[in-house]
């Protein structure tokens, strides 16, 4: 972040290459995928209501795995560097943002049920509509503010704390959605167990940068004594303030 221009507080994912599927390649397949998997789900029900239904679990369980992967992804290429972590962490953008197109197609399905089944939301209250609601807030700041141009108007600092309390709001929304099903269903302590993992993740990877940072400011001379980031090591530090 002199002469040099001030990073962006997005770090610019390089054009791709020939040989390197990311970017928006990556999210134009992405999107197709989560598009043709809804559709399906919604065409194998046996009527239009049953199938807006299982629209909605499906694109549930997508924009879970997908905000895992981006929640994570600073975090295990911390503690486990290689060329799959690094990859996710330079996708991670792209992951993010499909994320937020997997949940639009959730909210479509939702709307469709809900217009299929007039009981649907008089039958639900403002505060248990409050949860998702806040979740979707959250998800449309961090989508908008993904722009690379109104990332820079913020400034790091806003953009990083915008970020970083945007990805627990979400977390804590999908923890409680999952969490208060367990009584009714035993399968969803699978993804509660997940989500419980990804926080412990991201705390032992917080802990051990602390640690290493703490060691390296004891080398004489601080970070001046300590060799120069490679390219993907650059990357995962930058990274590593999410």
């Amino acid at each position: 972040m002199s002469t040099q221009h001030s990073p962006s507080p997005i770090r610019a994912n390089p054009i791709p290459s020939p040989r390197r599927f990311g970017g928006w390649r990556l999210f134009l397949v992405l999107a197709a995928l989560l598009m043709g998997t809804a559709g399906a789900a919604y065409l194998l029900g046996p009527d239009a209501v049953e199938g807006s239904r299982r629209a909605i679990r499906v694109t549930a369980r997508t924009s879970f795995v997908l905000f895992l992967a981006a929640f994570t992804a600073s975090s295990f290429a911390s503690l486990m560097p290689g060329p799959f972590t690094r990859a996710l962490l330079r996708e991670r953008r792209i992951v993010g943002l499909s994320f937020a197109f997997s949940h639009l197609l959730h909210a479509i399905a939702i709307y469709t049920f809900g217009q299929l089944s007039p009981e649907f939301w008089p039958g639900r209250s403002t505060l248990a509509n409050l949860p998702g609601t806040i979740g979707y807030a959250s998800i449309l700041l961090l989508a908008v503010t993904s722009h690379r141009g109104l990332a820079r108007r913020m400034g790091p600092a806003a953009w990083r704390r915008l970020h970083v309390t945007g990805m627990w709001v979400i977390a804590a929304v999908f923890t409680y959605s999952y969490f208060k099903r367990v009584p009714m269903n035993a399968w969803y302590a699978v993804p509660s167990a997940l989500l419980f993992t990804a926080v412990v993740v991201r705390l032992i990877a917080k802990r051990a940068q602390a640690l290493r940072h703490g060691t390296r400011s004891l080398m004489p001379g601080g970070w001046a004594s300590s060799r120069p980031w490679s390219a993907d090591a650059r990357g995962t530090m930058n990274d590593r303030r999410s």
